[in-house]
C-alpha cells in the first residue's frame, strides 16, 4: 500500500532477491518462455562458450544445453522493473502466508511428515520451518517455474545490469547439467534462475543441495520434494541454524516491527539464519508466522491499522469481493491493492459517472456495499 513501509518481495537461497515465484505474476510467462531473435545476445553467446569451456564446461553440454536457448526479452523488463514490487509487511503476509495457505502448508506437512521428520533428525532444523520455506518459495511445489534457466540467465548475463552475477549463475547451471543432477529440458525455474520447489539459484545449489533420496542425483526439480526439502535445511543448517531455539515470537514490545502501528516481534539468531535463505526481515518472519502456523499456531494477535485510504484489510477484502461482483474483474480478494485493483475502481467509477481516481476511498466502498 502507496505511503507505508515497504519491502523489496524476493526469494532464493543465497543472495538473489529477484525471484518471484510464489506471489502473483508479474508478467506474460508464455511469452517470455519463446525466445526473441537477437544478434546482439548471439554473438554474446558466441563468445561466453570459449570462457564455459576455459573453466571446465566440456563443449558438448554448453552445446547442448544453448540447443533451444535465446533472448528472453520479458526476463529483462521483470529484472529492470523489480523496483516497482514493493509491499507493506501485512500486504506480504496476505500473499504469502494467507488462512488458505496455511491450510494448504497443514495438508502438505501431513502427507510429507516422515519426509520432513526424517530431515529435520539429520539436519537440526524443525520440519516446520522447512515446509514454511517451502510454501513461501514455491506454494508448497505450485509454482516451482517453468522458464528454461539456461535462456534465462544467459539473457540477464547479456543484458549486463547484473552481467557478472549472472554469468556466475550461468556456469554453475552448466556445472549441474554436466554433472549429471537434471537435463537442460527440465532445468526450469523462475526468470531469474531460481529453482525447484525451494527455489535455489544455481550457485547455492552447487553449494548446498543434497542428495536425500540416495538416489544419486539432487532433484529439486521432480514432483517429489525430498531433495528439495532436505536441501533447504542443508541450506539452514550450514548457515548456523541452532537446533532446539525458536526463531522468535510475536511480543508487545518487541523490537521488530515491520509496519508502523502493527504487530512487533522478538527474534534470535535464526531468525537471522533464515535471512541468509533471503535478506529480508520480512521473508524472515513471513518463513517464521507460517512456520508457526503450520505447527498448529494461531494468527497473529495484534491487528494492522488502516492504510492511507482509512481501509483496514477486512475493509479492501470488501471492496474487491464487491467490485467483483459487479463485473469489475480484480482477482482473487486478498485486501491487496494492486493494478487490477485501481483498474476495477476506475472502471466502476467511469461507468457510474464519478470522478475517475482510481483511488479507493471509505465513500467507496460504503457505495459499493
Amino acid at each position: 500500500m502507496l505511503g507505508r513501509r515497504s519491502v523489496l518481495l524476493g526469494a532464493g537461497a543465497g543472495l538473489l532477491q529477484a525471484c518471484t515465484t510464489t506471489l502473483p505474476s508479474t508478467g506474460n510467462a508464455a511469452s517470455a518462455v519463446r525466445p526473441q531473435r537477437n544478434p546482439g545476445y548471439d554473438a554474446w553467446v558466441a563468445a561466453f562458450k570459449s570462457r564455459a569451456t576455459a573453466q571446465g564446461i566440456s563443449r558438448a553440454v554448453v552445446d547442448r544445453a544453448f540447443q533451444g536457448a535465446g533472448f528472453l526479452p520479458d526476463v529483462v523488463e521483470r529484472d529492470r522493473n523489480q523496483a516497482e514490487f514493493r509491499r507493506s509487511f501485512e500486504d506480504y503476509l496476505a500473499l504469502t502466508a494467507s488462512e488458505a495457505r496455511v491450510a494448504r502448508g497443514r495438508a502438505a506437512f501431513a502427507a510429507n511428515r516422515a519426509t520432513l521428520r526424517a530431515i529435520e533428525s539429520r539436519y537440526g532444523v524443525p520440519a516446520e520451518i522447512v515446509a514454511a520455506v517451502w510454501g513461501i518459495e514455491s506454494n508448497f511445489g505450485q509454482r516451482r517455474g517453468d522458464i528454461p534457466v539456461i535462456s534465462a540467465v544467459s539473457t540477464l548475463a547479456y543484458d549486463g545490469r547484473r552481467g557478472r552475477f549472472f554469468e556466475g549463475q550461468l556456469i554453475a547451471a552448466l556445472k549441474i547439467l554436466q554433472a549429471g543432477d537434471v537435463s537442460a529440458g527440465r532445468m526450469t525455474g523462475s526468470w531469474a534462475g531460481a529453482m525447484g520447489h525451494t527455489q535455489f539459484i544455481p550457485t547455492s545449489y552447487l553449494a548446498y543441495a543434497v542428495d536425500f533420496t540416495g538416489d544419486g542425483k539432487r532433484d529439486i526439480w521432480s514432483d517429489d520434494p525430498t531433495d528439495a526439502l532436505a536441501s533447504a535445511a542443508a541450506y539452514l543448517k550450514r548457515s548456523g541454524w541452532q537446533p532446539g531455539v525458536r526463531w522468535g515470537q510475536e511480543t508487545s514490545d518487541g523490537a521488530l516491527q515491520p509496519d508502523p502501528g502493527g504487530p512487533r516481534f522478538s527474534t534470535t539468531g535464526n531468525f537471522r539464519v533464515i535471512k541468509r535463505y533471503n535478506n529480508s526481515d520480512t521473508y524472515a518472519l513471513a518463513v517464521g508466522y507460517l512456520s508457526d502456523r503450520i505447527a498448529g499456531g494461531g494468527p497473529l494477535r495484534a491487528q494492522f491499522g488502516p492504510d492511507q485510504y482509512g481501509l483496514t484489510q477486512s475493509d479492501r477484502v470488501a471492496l474487491q469481493n464487491a467490485l467483483n461482483a459487479q463485473g469489475f474483474s480484480v482477482g482473487d480478494a486478498d485486501g491487496v491493492l494492486g493494478k487490477k485493483t485501481f483498474a476495477g475502481i476506475e472502471a466502476y467509477q467511469r461507468q457510474n459517472g464519478l470522478p475517475v481516481t482510481g483511488q479507493p476511498s471509505r465513500a467507496l466502498l460504503d457505495r459499493l456495499t
